[in-house]
């Protein structure tokens, strides 16, 4: 099983939030909190090298809280070492 370092975590929430813009322009799938964590669900299921097995599916349309869930059950099991994500996600998604 792969594993992701807080340093990792915190780069690539960072880059998410530098390319804040060019994301929610190119991917209008929903709102702005909706499109950013998605796109952090999806590197990290690339990032960990996921299954299809591994990666979480949706019923319905999933809102930033379904993706918000998705994304800590991802990494849960998953830490190289135990670290709280929520601050990092917090800030990615602050305006």
């Amino acid at each position: 099983m792969s594993c992701i370092s807080e340093t990792k975590f915190i780069e690539i929430s960072a880059e998410i939030r530098k390319d804040r813009d060019s994301i929610i322009k190119y991917n209008p799938m929903g709102t702005e909190d909706e499109i950013l964590l998605w796109m952090l669900l999806s590197v990290l299921v690339t990032y960990l090298s996921l299954t299809d097995v591994e990666t979480p599916c949706f019923t319905g349309k999933p809102n930033a809280s379904t993706y918000r869930e998705a994304i800590l059950f991802v990494l849960r099991g998953r830490l190289e070492n135990t670290f709280d994500p929520e601050p990092y996600i917090d800030r990615m998604l602050a305006k």
